[in-house]
């Protein structure tokens, strides 16, 4: 296969009036050997048309387009085999940039001989392997885990649904009644669990185990290894993809003392109360009298940074409904909902009205700071912060304590990778990815989560996310049947290589790999689990060998890009790189040129699939050719962490270190490097901030190494 590619050059889109496209086709055909062709519409028909001869054949091709931003016309510049590289004239140079400046050009022929260079070592991927094992296992027999096999029975898979109970049907079998999913949501109705199993139990490609707890998982998507034990006996299985929907544990209302759980039988949770009413048995614990006061108690341990931080979402909507509970088994009682507020989104609204609409339900805003016992079996209600600021007390014959749901997740799974048994969790206790990103995933890959062991939600919304969970479960084994890679880099089918005989076995990249793709043997050899690789470099960047690359991503094509940077030696021609995030910090800086907000044209900005797959050599490699600062633009990490990688630009920041070291040997100042989080948002401040950037740059002066 030929290396050197051939070049394609757009005029369009204003490209060709800042630019002088001649002198620019011209300076990369001398430099590279290339052959460059102009079209003033290479997106149009007359333009692909061209292209996707030069992507057919039986030999891989490598094309480079020099045209708009690698985020748009995905599908036109997409050309069978061929590997094409996109260069971004348009948003990055044309629309930010003074027209037919000397730096304007300068900075377009950059870009394009980094493109050529890029090009020039990217190999073809390796074809798929093995396909993927064509089976769903489905971990709860719940609500969700039961629309979450028939969903992916519906789709074509074969399903495994295992429940460690007896019987499916999970906390819905207990419930006497849920919430109003159907219009006019103004009455509570009957569990939709009974004809939910019998779809389950009838579904020709599901498998159903009860009484069946997973006790470990082996290998990795597609080949899933599953040993668990029914009744005691042992059960192995082998599936691609696993829906993880354990559901919800209510909060230990033992840890809320002083709302007197525990010292007083007539102290219920809601989860208790709604199975009185299943068994028609409203009554006081204490002596089996019917109440005339009850006194819902809400946000008991939620909302509050000592119990659970978060808010549950169901328990107003679960008050609301037990509230007509009370009133229908006994029409003169008094009902009393103590609250921070009320919380009935969307429809639920409606239902809210109708409750306020019973006689003998009232709604108090206060919060509750204490529940005694008083005489005959009576508490005595203490609650503050009113809304006229009073303090008020009221006496219950039962008080229900709204308790909030933890998610069931530790413990379930038991896989066997070297990061730990668990799936990892976000700082409020729930496995995810990306919090807003990407639901369902979880940072297993393969490995997916529905209804509450996912985030709190009612009934209907755990109907909703099970079905959408199915889904992904079954588009990860489409995904892995043609060697792709799942979200984010949906499509990608490179997979990483490792040139272990230099390994040190240091085991930076098993420890920060964000997904767990990577074991290790018992000398710290890793050990990579390919199909677990979501391709973010992670382990690139870990790595102080440079031992681990990808063949459209690599070590050497990133230094080499950086290498084709023309660093002038007039001092007063300032260069700088900028490794920006390609999943927040990239189309930022697009949106930024398409509001034509002008970046100062010393700014070279050099994609990077993830910060976390930076290695230090890039910025030792740019600084000691001369260029005078980098800059790497990042997603925000920390709690609320949006990193479509997890933790790759937190690891960036980790890793500035041993840059500050880097300099140090170089004798250059550390503000020549500088790390900034980005949102994509913040698209209108990233002109301001690599120009201010610029401009420290100028004042320190020169790089010392220009001209070596």
């Amino acid at each position: 296969m030929d290396a050197k590619p051939r070049v394609y050059v757009c005029t369009g889109c204003g490209i060709g009036e800042a630019l002088d496209v001649e002198r620019l086709s011209a300076t990369v055909e001398e430099e590279y050997g290339v052959s460059v062709t102009r079209h003033p519409f290479l997106c149009g028909p007359e333009g692909v048309a061209p292209l996707s001869q030069d992507g057919q054949g039986d030999d891989i091709q490598r094309l480079v387009i020099a045209a708009c931003s690698p985020r748009v016309k995905t599908d036109e510049f997409t050309l069978g085999s061929a590997l094409v590289e996109r260069v971004n004239l348009r948003e990055q140079v044309a629309w930010s940039h003074a027209p037919n400046e000397e730096e304007t050009q300068a900075l377009a022929e950059d870009l394009l001989r980094m493109g050529i260079v890029k090009s020039e070592r990217t190999e073809p991927p390796d074809p798929p392997g093995e396909g993927p094992e064509r089976t769903v296992l489905v971990v709860g027999g719940g609500i969700s885990g039961l629309t979450a096999a028939l969903g992916a029975a519906e789709a074509g898979c074969n399903v495994v649904l295992v429940e460690e109970k007896a019987v499916l049907g999970g906390w819905l079998t207990r419930f006497r009644q849920i919430s109003p999913s159907r219009p006019p949501y103004r009455d509570p109705e009957p569990p939709p669990v009974a004809e939910t199993m019998a779809a389950v139990e009838n579904h020709s490609r599901i498998k159903v185990l009860t009484s069946t707890r997973v006790e470990k998982v082996e290998g990795g998507p597609g080949a899933f290894q599953v040993s668990a034990l029914q009744d005691g006996a042992p059960v192995d299985l082998r599936v691609g993809s696993i829906v993880l929907a354990t559901g919800w544990t209510p909060y230990d209302a033992s840890k809320l003392g002083h709302l007197g759980f525990g010292q007083s039988p007539n102290v219920v949770t809601s989860v208790m109360l709604e199975e009185m009413a299943k068994e028609d048995r409203l009554v006081r614990p204490s002596d089996g009298r019917p109440p005339q006061k009850v006194v819902f108690v809400q946000c008991a341990g939620s909302r509050d940074d000592n119990h659970l931080s978060y808010c549950s979402s169901v328990c107003c909507l679960v008050s609301l409904k037990q509230a007509l509970y009370v009133r229908q088994a006994q029409p003169e009682a008094q009902v009393y909902i103590l609250h921070k507020d009320i919380r009935t989104p969307g429809q639920y609204e409606d239902f809210y009205k109708r409750v306020q609409e019973e006689d003998g339900v009232f709604f108090l805003r206060g919060e509750v700071t204490s529940v005694a016992g008083g005489s005959d079996g009576t508490l005595l209600v203490q609650a503050e912060h009113t809304p006229l600021g009073d303090s008020i007390q009221l006496e219950a014959d039962l008080v229900v304590l709204a308790v909030g749901m933890e998610p069931r997740a530790a413990g379930v799974l038991n896989l066997q990778y070297r990061q730990g048994p668990d799936l990892p969790v976000s700082n409020l206790g729930f496995p995810d990815s990306n919090y807003v990103c990407w639901p369902y995933e979880t940072q297993r890959t393969g490995i997916f989560t529905a209804g509450c062991v996912r985030d709190p939600m009612n009934v209907a919304a755990s109907v909703e996310d099970a079905m959408g969970a199915a889904l992904r479960a079954v588009q990860s084994l489409t995904l892995l049947e043609q060697g792709q890679a799942l979200h984010p880099r949906v499509g990608d089918p490179y997979f990483p290589a490792y040139m272990l005989q230099r390994c040190t076995q240091c085991k930076r990249c098993t420890e920060e790999c964000p997904f767990g793709a990577i074991d290790e043997d018992e000398k710290g050899t890793p050990m990579p689990n390919l199909n677990r690789c979501r391709r973010c470099g992670v382990c690139m960047g870990a790595c102080p060998e440079r031992l681990i690359s990808f063949k459209n991503y690599s070590i050497d094509q990133i230094a080499s890009a950086i290498k084709a940077i023309s660093v002038p030696e007039e001092e007063d021609k300032l260069r700088v790189l900028a490794l920006v995030c390609e999943n927040d910090a990239y189309p930022a800086l697009d949106m930024a040129g398409a509001r034509r907000r002008m970046i100062d044209p010393s700014v070279r900005v050099l994609p990077m699939r993830c910060l976390g797959s930076t290695n230090v050599v890039f910025i030792a490699d740019a600084m000691s050719r001369g260029i005078d600062g980098v800059i790497l633009l990042g997603c925000r990490y920390g709690d609320d962490y949006q990193c479509h990688f997890i933790k790759g630009s937190e690891l960036a920041n980790r890793r500035m270190e041993n840059v500050k070291e880097t300099l140090g040997r170089l004798r250059l100042e550390p503000e020549r490097v500088k790390l900034v989080e980005v949102a994509i948002d913040e698209y209108d401040k990233l002109p301001q901030l690599l120009n201010d950037f610029a401009e420290e740059l100028r004042a320190m002066g020169p790089n010392p190494f220009k001209g070596f």
